[in-house]
């Protein structure tokens, strides 16, 4: 592994874990929209990621690992609405989008989830961005070394 594979590595993390707070930050602006563009409330949405550059089965990437290193960094692998969590059912007459009983379905974000998970894809990005300047520091030293 060259020092610019780890580079790449830790750039698409932190461009991974970006990606990642915007979608929470639209789940935060959208947690109190009852009616979307096709007239249903907002979905959460969540994002996933994978290995960039690699879909072998996990036990050939572990043989191979035994000799080398085979990753190439994260990737997203989508982005889908959390169909897991129910939206919420909530009793308010006076609301414009409130059904014949009175009830309005509110999305299914909860703002504390939200929060822990920008915390958590805050922590990534930082420790990605560690990594890359340790990596930058290690090529800097490697060129100040050859030089003298």
């Amino acid at each position: 592994m060259s020092i610019f594979n780890s580079f790449d590595i830790n750039s698409s993390g932190m461009t991974a874990q970006r990606f990642r707070m915007d979608v929470i930050a639209e789940n935060v602006a959208n947690a109190n929209t009852t009616r979307t563009a096709d007239g249903t409330p907002y979905r959460r949405k969540v994002v996933t990621f994978e290995e960039k550059g690699f879909s072998e089965p996990f036990a050939h990437v572990l043989n191979k690992a035994k000799n080398r290193f085979t990753g190439q960094g994260v990737k997203v692998g989508g982005i889908y609405e959390d169909t897991k969590n129910d939206l919420i059912r909530a009793y308010d007459p006076s609301h414009p989008d409130a059904d014949e009983d009175g009830y309005v379905w509110y999305p299914n974000v909860s703002i504390v989830t939200e929060m822990t998970n920008l915390i958590d894809a805050s922590r990534g990005y930082e420790a990605n961005a560690t990594a890359f300047n340790a990596s930058k520091a290690i090529a800097s030293r490697g060129l100040d070394i050859g030089q003298g």
